[in-house]
């Protein structure tokens, strides 16, 4: 298995994703899914987790190379985050959701960003609004922000338009094809359901794919 098959494994393994077209699940926005990420649950398991945070920190040491600080997203890409600055010795911080209403009334805490090359650590990506935010913040305080690494990417048209629309790039660690694919080797969906994720990630909206 290449990389992206490698994490893609993990991620079923563990649980983390759940692939159940017959049974979708409910995202926030009312959607019907029939897939479902959770990659806090990485966490959970040393080993797996060494395996992840190792392969994210080799991703950022082939596509940025000139990489000087990491940022996590707040919540889910700060541990991440921390565990991947401490394999490749860099500073890191995070990015909070908004400014903080109290104290110094930071938005982005931890390590200076003014000036400096900084990757944005993400655990997932779907329609990308959250990541873009995070990295316009980024931008506001003077950083030069060469792209993302994430964990998984759904590969939603609407996230790949929004992250060009931004001039933002993001390298994945897995995503959507890499764990269907995995998935039909370890028999957890059929050629048939295979079908409906892929028709499902081409039109979220469109309720068909249930079909």
């Amino acid at each position: 298995m290449n990389r992206k098959e490698q994490v893609a494994d993990i991620l079923l393994t563990i649980g983390a994703v759940f692939l159940s077209p017959q049974k979708p699940f409910t995202w926030a926005s009312g959607i019907k899914s029939p897939i479902y990420c959770d990659n806090r649950l990485i966490l959970a398991h040393p080993a797996e987790r060494k395996a992840v945070e190792t392969a994210m920190a080799e991703v950022i040491r082939e596509s940025y190379p000139e990489a000087e600080v990491l940022m996590g997203t707040a919540t889910a890409g700060i541990p991440h985050a921390s565990i991947v600055a401490e394999i490749l010795s860099m500073p890191m911080g995070y990015v909070r959701g908004g400014a903080k209403t109290h104290g110094r009334n930071n938005q982005i805490e931890g390590a200076s960003v003014n000036g400096k090359k900084v990757v944005v650590v993400e655990d997932l990506i779907s329609t990308a609004g959250s990541s873009i935010e995070v990295v316009e913040a980024l931008r506001e305080e003077g950083a030069e922000v060469l792209g993302i690494v994430s964990i998984f990417t759904y590969n939603l048209k609407k996230g790949i338009e929004k992250l060009a629309s931004a001039n933002v790039k993001n390298v994945s660690l897995s995503d959507i094809s890499a764990l269907t694919s995995v998935a039909i080797k370890k028999g957890i969906i059929s050629e048939k359901e295979k079908l409906m994720v892929e028709k499902f990630i081409s039109n979220p909206q469109d309720g068909s794919w249930q079909e």
